[in-house]
């Protein structure tokens, strides 16, 4: 059996302006990310303990919704959420 692809690695970031955190799929080549999606602030990336296995098909729970509304009902703004980019 040949494996055809690998799956890219998640990387976590967070902006110094909105607070929106995001994770972006990356090649470890890549250069980081520079802007938020959301409104363009400065991010830097987060170091993350990484994850032990990653299974096809997981999942994770949505996130708690928005309390300001500023990253449209992705829970990013501070809440413990994601932004749904």
């Amino acid at each position: 059996m040949v494996w055809r692809g690998s799956p890219l690695p998640a990387y976590e970031y967070l902006c110094e302006e909105c607070a929106c955190q995001f994770e972006k799929r990356q090649k470890m080549s890549d250069a980081a990310i520079e802007h938020c999606p959301e409104c363009g602030g400065h991010v830097k990336r987060l170091i993350s303990g990484g994850a032990g296995a990653i299974t096809r098909g997981a999942s994770r729970p949505p996130a708690p919704p928005c309390a300001s509304g500023a990253c449209r009902g992705g829970g990013g703004c501070g809440q413990g959420g994601f932004c749904e980019n």
